[in-house]
């Protein structure tokens, strides 16, 4: 990988951070010890063209993920440079224990690494101690153990008790393993206790960490590997083992700071008569506790309203766990000004959008659903909420939180302040994005749709794919909102139901006509979508040459096609010099693709993420007719 132009922005950010360390009497520690290293080989799939530009591309992700850390005091970033060819896709994660100026500093370290990955190779890793850095041409944040996982153990052994160290090491691992993917963040620390023969205690401190991009059974199933890899340590006095999504550790020395949050397991006592007694005495009162239990349990269920009072309990402390808010009517009115018109971002098929400001300051969007009433309605929403909150890709509208009061039913997401995609294709901002940034919302759109269909643990069919449903971050990257609206509707209207729930105009012939929905569906109205980032034009009630008659966008582009007239279809604001003619055609019949009549000729996500990474042009792949749906 080439070496990059060092900015002068880092130095000034480390000349500040050693300043302050220096006033306020702090010791650094960045843990750089270096644990593994490694360089990706060349995939065919994905290939630099360009090693310049490719270059330039890790730059500028490095330069993204370190400014969100000193800016935003975050221990956890993602940064692209998604395009048609040479993308970087990057994640850091430092431990949540470590203080963000050395945070910053174990970045710097793992990012001089990963650079010294030679031309040729699609991207590299550094896993240290305290952070772990990674930048691939394809996007890989969804992954947990595929790539590597590996050990690496201390060369000290424990002197004394090595039989009891091991059982209790073992149990703290086994602790971090199972309770990690159920904490907020996947973060976890513990410590225990074990008695020593010269009357002093030794004692075993533990820490586990998933990244926040890979879902909860992804994280279980990461540190199920770390645990697994672990067992060759003990009885060494450290230990750690990592993988592609997570990361485990162990040690008789503290290496997080006294004051940081752990949770205590049970100390070790040693093995006696006593001890069996105990056990015998706690078996008989677990046995009573347990039928007592039961006995309770099967009173609720006889009583309807306990059942559902266990049943919320449930939901408020996974909602916690997951670090969900529920937010009080009241709050959310306050937030948007009684969702005055003023405050309205948009409105849809699922509800308005509303802009609000938290009483903290904090800037939310708030989304007021529109539901019918039903039996099941409050139970089923709740859950809902609980399965998209687990739904993590940089190319998703992040849920924060939610509320359930009497029949309103109300989703809190983050807030973009770039607002939607259709402002800049056809609104106010029109004219504003150029090809190549068109040509990355197309790519980050493939990819968010290909982590709701083929990686998360449920798939997900959106339903209502359009360009007001794609929101812009800070850096015009896309991010798809309402994706578990379609999940979200009563039972009578599920996302498994035939009966339509959509925006005409981007919906699938089978799905309009007969009511069958598949994926296939999304992937129609994906290929909707690029026509109109590519023209500039909307779906339908497109004027064609001073004609009266109003002209739907696909057929015309299937007309143009078919001439071999494929620029006439691109926007008129875009600069000609911008784009290669090559690689527009490319693109519009990969539209054209999405849109075949036959949902079983429309490719997948993912092989729509390999066409468009892919240099090579359609030589053999041709699109059949479209079929176009009047809806009006």
């Amino acid at each position: 990988m080439p070496q990059p132009n060092k900015p002068l922005f880092p130095l000034i950010t480390f000349i500040f951070w050693s300043w302050w360390t220096l006033i306020n009497g702090a010791v650094s520690e960045p843990q750089t010890n270096l644990l593994s290293t490694g360089c990706s080989p060349s995939i065919n799939q994905f290939v630099v063209t360009n090693f310049s530009v490719f270059s330039e591309n890790v730059n500028r992700t490095f330069l993204h993920i370190r400014k969100q850390i000193v800016n935003k005091s975050k221990h956890f970033a993602t940064a692209q440079q998604a395009s048609v060819e040479n993308s970087v896709f990057a994640l850091f994660q430092c431990r949540n224990y470590i203080s963000i100026h050395d945070c910053v500093v174990c970045f710097d370290v793992a990012a001089k690494q990963v650079r010294k990955c030679a031309a040729g190779t699609q991207g590299g890793r550094a896993v240290y101690d305290g952070c772990f850095l990674r930048c691939e041409t394809k996007t890989f944040f969804d992954q947990t153990t595929e790539d590597f996982n590996a050990a690496s153990c201390g060369n000290q052994t424990v002197a004394e008790s090595s039989t009891l160290f091991t059982s209790l090491g073992q149990k703290v691992l086994r602790n971090l393993q199972t309770t990690t993917p159920k904490k907020q963040g996947f973060v976890m620390a513990t410590k225990a206790h074990l008695p020593a023969n010269n009357n002093g205690t030794l004692t075993i401190y533990g820490f586990a960490q998933c990244t926040q991009t890979i879902t909860q059974r992804g994280c279980d199933d990461c540190l199920k590997a770390c645990y697994s890899n672990m067992q060759i340590c003990l009885p060494n006095l450290d230990g750690k083992a990592f993988a592609g999504g997570c990361f485990m550790r162990y040690s008789t020395t503290s290496f997080f700071p006294d004051n940081y949050q752990t949770i205590d397991i049970t100390p070790m006592e040693k093995q006696g008569p006593s001890n069996k007694r105990a056990i015998i005495v706690g078996g008989v009162v677990g046995g009573v506790v347990l039928v007592l239990i039961l006995l309770i349990l099967f009173f609720c269920i006889v009583r309807r309203k306990c059942t559902k009072r266990v049943y919320r309990g449930d939901i408020m402390r996974a909602a916690k766990l997951k670090g969900l808010v529920r937010y009080s009517y009241k709050d959310l009115k306050f937030a948007t000004e009684n969702f005055s018109e003023e405050n309205k971002l948009g409105e849809g098929g699922f509800g308005a959008v509303y802009k609000g400001t938290l009483r903290d300051g904090k800037e939310v969007a708030v989304k007021k659903l529109t539901l019918r009433n039903s039996r099941r309605m409050e139970e089923g929403f709740e859950s809902e909420v609980m399965l998209i909150s687990d739904a993590h890709h940089p190319n998703l509208v992040q849920l924060l939180g939610w509320c359930s009061s009497g029949l309103i039913r109300i989703l809190v997401y983050e807030y973009m302040k770039n607002n939607s995609l259709d402002k800049f294709l056809f609104g106010e901002k029109k004219g504003y994005l150029n090809w190549k940034q068109r040509c990355d919302i197309i790519l980050g759109i493939a990819s968010g749709l290909t982590y709701l269909h083929e990686q998360f643990r449920v798939r997900i069919i959106h339903r209502d794919i359009k360009t007001n449903n794609i929101l812009l971050d800070d850096d015009l990257q896309p991010r798809i909102a309402d994706f578990g609206l379609a999940r979200l509707l009563p039972e009578d209207r599920s996302h498994l139901s035939t009966k339509f729930a959509g925006t005409l105009g981007y919906t699938a012939p089978e799905y309009a006509i007969h009511g069958q929905l598949s994926e296939k569906a999304d992937i129609y109205s994906y290929g909707i979508v690029i026509l109109e980032i590519i023209s500039g034009q909307r779906s339908k009630a497109l004027k064609d040459d001073g004609d009266t008659e109003d002209e739907f966008l696909l057929p015309k582009a299937w007309k143009l096609y078919e001439k071999g007239m494929h620029l006439e279809l691109v926007d008129n604001t875009l600069d000609p010099n911008e784009y290669d003619a090559d690689e527009v055609k490319k693109i519009i019949e990969i539209g054209l693709l999405c849109t075949q009549a036959f949902a079983d000729l429309r490719p997948t996500m993912s092989e729509v993420i390999g066409l468009l990474q892919s240099s090579d042009l359609l030589e053999n792949i041709t699109p059949s007719m479209p079929l176009l749906i009047v809806t009006d």
